[in-house]
């Protein structure tokens, strides 16, 4: 009787030891939940912005396309998004506007045409993609994060970059797409300036005195974000200076210059002069501080903004997201247009110094 017994007992323990086996493999299993919590925060240029001569309809119609942009690339964060993604659909929606200087709506250069610059990079592996002085792509960031994910390369200009755009399933649009009126006025009146020293100029249009309060803005749309898995990704996207010649490019589509992201530090996305942007590598200077000099994101940005770039006679700002997930913007123009929702999902809109 006590051998059946022991016999049952030694079943038991058996069974015992074979379901705590399973749970631990179940357990070794299933993937980790990251408790890394998400921001995002955009921009869409920085610059001379006079809130006085801005009418409260226009104030509201920014307000909402800014607001819409961050909210929809935090929600791609909220479910499981990857930061890329997020970055892009901010941008995209950004570009899509005609507010700002970026794909629809972008200034014309000096033979009144529309030429486009992008860039985008991940802080996971460090890995960019960059377009450069494309006429025909609808929405330059996508392009620049296929040239990331589908090309050996890290930036392509011109015709070039358009002929890897259809092999990627890129259709192609007109370069009258990207014209608008409020653009083309702009060009019209600086050529006229520039021509009117022995007349008096051209009286100025009424669309140019409806958006005369950002006359001399630094247009250039810009994100980034930090998703559920720590990685961060910064983007931004230009249509560069209005009359610009010579196939000028700025530090939009530039590694470093104005785009940067590192997991062990921060992404950053810069507005602003291009041509000083990129002698004092904006981008990646503010997070090497983050990195060498261990102090914050906000830190860093105005250390780079307020004083190196002040020192330079250099006007713009930044934006940008650190490892903990902190976000900071900095810039020393009257404004510029940004928005962002951080770790404790709280949300801002603004675009004047005050607001």
């Amino acid at each position: 009787m006590n051998s059946i017994y022991r016999s049952i007992a030694l079943l038991i323990k058996s069974l015992l030891i074979m379901l705590m086996v399973f749970d631990t493999t179940l357990a070794s299993a299933t993937p980790e939940i990251s408790n890394q919590p998400v921001a995002i925060i955009i921009h869409g240029g920085a610059g001379t912005i006079k809130q006085a001569l801005m009418s409260d309809e226009l104030e509201a119609e920014y307000r909402a396309v800014l607001n819409e942009a961050v909210t929809r690339g935090h929600t791609i964060l909220l479910k499981g998004g990857s930061s890329s993604e997020a970055v892009v659909a901010a941008i995209s929606l950004m570009e899509d506007s005609p507010l700002f200087n970026a794909g629809y709506g972008a200034v014309f250069n000096h033979q009144g045409d529309i030429e486009l610059d992008a860039s985008i990079m991940q802080g996971s592996d460090l890995n960019a993609g960059a377009v450069a002085s494309v006429r025909h792509i609808k929405n330059p960031i996508k392009l620049a994060r296929s040239v990331m994910n589908a090309s050996p390369h890290v930036m392509l200009a011109g015709s070039g970059a358009e002929l890897f755009a259809q092999q990627q399933g890129f259709s192609l649009v007109s370069n009258d797409y990207f014209k608008t009126e409020r653009r083309r006025l702009q060009l019209e009146r600086i050529i006229d300036q520039q021509t009117s020293i022995t007349r008096p100029p051209k009286p100025v249009h009424p669309l140019l005195v409806k958006y005369q309060f950002d006359e001399k803005k630094l247009g250039t749309v810009g994100a980034v974000a930090i998703d559920q898995q720590g990685n961060i990704t910064a983007g931004t996207s230009t249509g560069g200076m209005t009359n610009k010649r010579f196939g000028r490019i700025g530090d939009a589509p530039v590694i470093g210059a104005g785009t940067y992201a590192d997991n062990s530090s921060c992404g950053i996305s810069a507005t602003g002069h291009g041509e000083y942007f990129i002698r004092a590598a904006v981008a990646h200077d503010i997070c090497a501080r983050v990195a060498y000099k261990g102090i914050s994101l906000q830190a860093a940005q105005d250390e780079v903004v307020q004083i190196k770039l002040v020192n330079m006679n250099a006007s713009g700002g930044v934006i940008g997201v650190d490892k903990d997930a902190n976000i900071a913007f900095s810039f020393n123009s009257l404004g510029m247009y940004r928005a962002g929702i951080d770790k404790h999902n709280k949300a801002f809109v603004q675009i004047f110094q005050r607001n």
